[in-house]
This record gives C-alpha cells, sequence and structure tokens, in this order.
C-alpha cells in the first residue's frame, strides 16, 4: 500500500491542513485503524472500496463513495478492506464551518455523506471522481469544489480564531485566561464558542491534549507514556489512562499495541512527508 500527501495551495492554508489518501494494491487487504475523538473533520473521496465501519459494536455499515467523519465522543472502528483508495481532506479546528451552513453541533459525532451536505452540486462533484483517470485530477476536482463553497465570510470570526490558539495552548492556558484574551465573559465565550463549534472550550482542550498526547506516543514508538502524558498537560500516566477509557472503552496501550500493527492515520508533519505537489 502506498501513501501520499498534497499540501493545500495558498487560498487553503487557513482552512485545510492537507490533501492526502491510501491506495492498496490489487486484491491487497489492508488492516484499518479505529478512529479516536479529536478536534477536527476529515471529508473522504474513495475512488476504490469505501470504508465499512462500526460504532459502539452495532453491526458494520458502509461509507458513502464521498462522506465525512467529524468524531467528538465516539470512535469509529474501521474494518478490514481490499481495493483500497481514496483521498482525504483534513481540515483545522473550526475551518469545515466555512465550506457548510450545517450546525457543527449537528456534523459532530454524525456521519454524512457528500450529497446530504452539499445536495446536488455533490452528486455532480462524485459523477466527475468517479471518471478521473488519476489523483491529480480527483484533487483538483476536489479543490475546485471545495473554493466554490468557501465562505469568504465567518459566522464568527473571534470564536474562528480562538480555536486554533487554544488547540495548540491547551496545556497552558485556562478557559478564564481564554476569556479574558478575548475580552469575552465566561458565558458569553461558552454560548458564542458553543454556537460556532458545537462543543464547549473545556471540551476542546480536553480533546485537544488527548488528540496530541495519542499522536505522540503513535509517531514516537520510543516514547514515554508517563512523560507524554505530563507534557501534554495531563497530572500523571493514571489521568491519561482514565480519560483514554473515559472516550474508547480501551486502554492505552491496548489501543497503541493493536494500533502498531496497523496503519494508522496520523499523519507526520507536511515537511517531513514525501510531498505531491498539488497541481
Amino acid at each position: 500500500m502506498k501513501s501520499f500527501h498534497f499540501p493545500p495551495t495558498p487560498g487553503f492554508c487557513p482552512y485545510i491542513d492537507r490533501f492526502w489518501g491510501w491506495e492498496g494494491e490489487p486484491n491487497e487487504i489492508v488492516p484499518l485503524p479505529m478512529l479516536l475523538p479529536g478536534t477536527g473533520a476529515e471529508l473522504y473521496f474513495h475512488y476504490g472500496e469505501p470504508f465499512r465501519y462500526q460504532i459502539a459494536g452495532n453491526d458494520p455499515v458502509q461509507a458513502e463513495p464521498g462522506h465525512l467523519f467529524c468524531i467528538r465522543k465516539l470512535p469509529i472502528n474501521l474494518l478490514p478492506a481490499r481495493n483500497i483508495g481514496f483521498i482525504a481532506v483534513r481540515f483545522k479546528i473550526g475551518a469545515l464551518q466555512r465550506f457548510t451552513n450545517i450546525p457543527a453541533k449537528d456534523l459532530s459525532d454524525s456521519r454524512f455523506s457528500v450529497s446530504e451536505i452539499w445536495g446536488a452540486t455533490g452528486n455532480t462533484l462524485l459523477r466527475h471522481f468517479s471518471c478521473a483517470d488519476n489523483n491529480r485530477q480527483r484533487l483538483s476536482l476536489i479543490q475546485d469544489f471545495l473554493a466554490r463553497c468557501l465562505r469568504q465570510e465567518s459566522a464568527d470570526v473571534l470564536i474562528e480564531q480562538a480555536l486554533p490558539f487554544l488547540y495548540r495552548q491547551y496545556s497552558e492556558l485556562t478557559i478564564e485566561a481564554l476569556s479574558e484574551k478575548l475580552h469575552l465573559g465566561r458565558r458569553q465565550l461558552e454560548r458564542r464558542w458553543m454556537a460556532y463549534s458545537g462543543h464547549t472550550p473545556k471540551e476542546t482542550s480536553g480533546l485537544s491534549r488527548f488528540q496530541h498526547t495519542v499522536r505522540t506516543l503513535m509517531l514516537e514508538p520510543s516514547a514515554n507514556m508517563a512523560c507524554v502524558a505530563f507534557s501534554n498537560g495531563y497530572y500523571d500516566q493514571a489521568h491519561f489512562i482514565h480519560d483514554f477509557q473515559r472516550r474508547t472503552g480501551l486502554s492505552p496501550r491496548q489501543y497503541i499495541q493493536a494500533a502498531r500493527n496497523k496503519s494508522h492515520f496520523y499523519n507526520t508533519a507536511l515537511q517531513k512527508t514525501g510531498i505531491v505537489c498539488a497541481p
């Protein structure tokens, strides 16, 4: 199986971390990971077999050829797949709202198809995508589509700008300090934050801490769990283990041992990956 990464063009840099994907060899069965809660959103376009997945032990579900995962509380267990091939759009925290009118609270922990989010224009994209010959053509179609969907004005510029700030400073910044920095009362901050993002500042901070800790452990196999947890704002290793179990139903070691025997979706920084320039 091969993986690939495309950096966003300048106009997308404030909103999109990267375009990326996987492509399996013919009839190769790829063991896929459990997707954990986080702060971002991922839009998948499949030119191979779409994902089959389970949530909370329920019956497997077949994903649509184009679909969105926006995971906040419910992990998604992807089942092994044959003939895999997809391009994904990794949105930065809070950025998805620039591309859709659907409220963030309705997108969180829901699985929407491209057609459900964007209607006829989404269907047109999927038809053209299915006829594309290669990933450069596919990426060009996706970028043209997103450029047409991009809203030039934010519903709340202040909160939109504060979300990535808290995402980076989660281990140092209290909600009280954030309120003061934004010149908002705490209740007003929480109301506007919830209206824009679908969750509270405290939940954003907790998800950011969790996401950064797990990402480090997955990308640095020799890292000490207790040290990583402490450096990311957990009181100690026990605090991280409790938080991990609460969010996933597994211990960190159970998840990490299983995930390291599979492929995972934690990507290294763009400057460290093999980059294919976007058309």
